[in-house]
Parts: C-alpha cells; structure tokens; sequence
C-alpha cells in the first residue's frame, strides 16, 4: 500500500487503528462497525493513496471528516 519510502508502513497501520478507535467513540459504535465505516469512506481512500497527504493530519482531523462524509450521505 504505502509507496514512498520516508513512509513506515507501520506507523500508517497504527494511525488507521487510532482513527478507527476515536471513530467508534465518537459515533458510540462498536469497534467492528467503526471499522467498516473506516474502509469504506473516501477518506480511507485518500489516506492510503498517500497523494492528499492526510496521513499528516491529526487523528480528530481524519474522523472529522469522516463524519462529514456519513453526514452528506443523510
């Protein structure tokens, strides 16, 4: 997944687990459906596409978004 060498594909792995643990707080949702949520949203796209550099953005930033996804889609 992650092309650009200055990129450790583990810490990448390790953000998408914190994001997905604020995201199942925030929406009051198990861990199992956070994550579901998680990999099916456009930003899960973008950030493993590693070309909108958001894997350089805070965690809350990331969830944020994700909400603003799920909200658009209401």
């Amino acid at each position: 997944m992650v092309k650009n060498p200055l990129i450790n594909e583990t810490l990448l792995q390790m953000k998408f687990a914190r994001v997905v643990s604020l995201l199942a707080k925030t929406l009051g949702v198990g861990q199992e459906r956070a994550l579901d949520i998680f990999y099916n949203s456009e930003t899960y796209k973008c950030l493993s596409s590693l070309e909108y550099h958001l894997h350089n953005r805070s965690d809350a930033y990331l969830v944020d978004e994700i909400m603003l996804e799920l909200q658009a889609k209401q």
